[in-house]
């Protein structure tokens, strides 16, 4: 899984996750667990609502977090 911020023409960005990153080909992303920045639920979405299919003609681009899992750190330790 992949967190992300999906940018929306004229609304706040929204941060989900992604079973996998969207191919060229995809018509829509399909966000899990979508919700605000700060983590609130969205003011659009029904209570309950797990999962968007957001279409890419209304997403201005998508930023991809980076998890601490993934992030790795190289030291070298001189001896």
């Amino acid at each position: 899984m992949q967190t992300v911020y999906i940018h929306i023409n004229n609304e706040e960005a929204v941060m989900a996750e992604v079973d996998e990153l969207p191919q060229s080909s995809d018509q829509f992303i399909l966000a899990l667990n979508p919700r605000k920045r700060d983590g609130k639920d969205l003011h659009y979405l029904m209570e309950g609502v797990s999962k968007v299919m957001i279409p890419w003609w209304r997403i201005t681009f998508v930023e991809v977090i980076q998890t601490e899992q993934e992030e790795e750190v190289f030291t070298f330790i001189r001896e």
